[in-house]
């Protein structure tokens, strides 16, 4: 389970992914891929945040309340926040959103590359 920033940080720099960053904006250490924010850990509430739509966080709090959450600060953007987080969850969500933030050509190119 992945229960704090340096795990998390750690893993998600582990799936060795290329033009993924790491970056302080707003002072707070966090993950950029392709220069858009990726990962990070909430300085709000104990629990890493990743990017989803609100369909999906709705869904995901309501299927496992236990790990996916809400702090008020996110409730306008497309952010679920979890804590004691299954790494195969955590590798499926960071390599979706690293496709979802690569660039249509490099992501062209890296998959022929990588098939």
């Amino acid at each position: 389970m992945i229960r704090d920033w340096p795990t998390l940080r750690d893993f998600a720099l582990g799936q060795n992914l290329p033009e993924v960053t790491l970056d302080h904006p707003h002072g707070h250490e966090s993950l950029k891929a392709f220069g858009k924010l990726w990962c990070h850990w909430s300085p709000y509430a104990d629990g890493g945040v990743f990017k989803a739509t609100r369909d999906e966080r709705d869904m995901l709090m309501q299927a496992d309340p236990d790990t996916f959450f809400l702090h008020p600060h996110y409730q306008n953007y497309d952010y679920i926040l979890a804590r004691n987080i299954a790494p195969d969850w955590a590798r499926a969500r960071l390599i979706t959103r690293w496709r979802d933030n690569a660039p249509k050509r490099f992501l062209k190119a890296w998959d022929a590359q990588n098939a």
